[in-house]
């Protein structure tokens, strides 16, 4: 790969919380290399009010966020994807569109915020967790020396990168 900017769809259920989320993080700490975007199989039609608390905590922009299908991004006015990255375990499973080019695919499985049942405090927390592990990973991501790697190792450094989402 030797792009100056690299395309990057982040795949969910619900475009909610997760992809949502990673979305955010890698447009702020990737600007100069990576353009992120994030869609879901069957999306939500509303990003999350816990997401959108702490993307707002946290100081992302946040007035573009939308939870849309993931349609928009195999139409032919689509920006053509670099990478391909479900973050859940469901999206994973799915049949997914094909994609214009030839994006490199991952999985790194979080787990699901919206999903955590408990008190305002511990889904705040967990929301955080969830969207500290996003970060993690994405950090460990924009580091990697893209330009100077073939495209099996690529696959082979997201895939390792799957042990940071903490879904295991």
């Amino acid at each position: 790969m030797s792009h100056t900017l690299y395309d990057v769809l982040f795949l969910c259920t619900g475009n909610s919380c997760r992809s949502i989320m990673a979305e955010s993080i890698l447009n702020r700490i990737g600007q100069s290399r990576f353009s992120a975007y994030s869609a879901g199989s069957h999306p939500t039609g509303s990003v999350n009010p816990h997401t959108l608390a702490l993307l707002t905590r946290f100081d992302h922009p946040i007035a573009d966020l939308r939870s849309k299908s993931w349609d928009e991004f195999c139409g032919e006015n689509a920006p053509t994807m670099d990478f391909v990255i479900t973050v859940c375990d469901r999206a994973a499973g799915e049949a997914c569109p094909v994609w214009p080019g030839t994006p490199v695919t991952a999985h790194w499985g979080f787990p699901d915020p919206a999903k955590f049942e408990g008190t305002e405090a511990e889904t705040q927390a967990f929301f955080a967790k969830v969207y500290g592990r996003i970060n993690n990973t994405l950090s460990v991501f924009v580091n990697l020396p893209l330009e100077k790697l073939g495209t099996e190792i690529i696959r082979r450094k997201l895939a390792d990168l799957s042990e940071l989402s903490g879904a295991n």
